[in-house]
């Protein structure tokens, strides 16, 4: 079923599923998961806090889009693996 909804989504980007956890407990006692993705995360967007902007659907790989999609907003997500490493993932809007 294809749909024109698109999310806005933040992440962070580890190597180990443990590093992940770490950082959701952090988020999930009151750090910004801005904050968080800017001090730890392998992707570039760290540097943006883990901002990705808004995306649609087939635009990322299956699990993280998966995640995204089902996610409510403002919620962060389990660790997520995909073959990038271990991500986290909050959803800031959908549209």
């Amino acid at each position: 079923m294809a749909d024109a909804t698109q999310v806005k989504a933040s992440h962070l980007l580890v190597d180990s599923k443990e590093k992940a956890e770490e950082c959701r407990a952090e988020i999930l006692a009151g750090k910004e998961f801005s904050a968080v993705a800017k001090e730890v995360s392998k992707c570039p967007s760290g540097a943006q806090g883990g901002d990705l902007g808004f995306f649609g659907k087939g635009m990322m790989v299956p699990e993280f889009e998966q995640a995204a999609f089902q996610l409510p907003v403002n919620e962060v997500s389990e660790p997520i693996k995909t073959q990038f490493g271990w991500h986290l993932l909050v959803v800031t809007d959908k549209r």
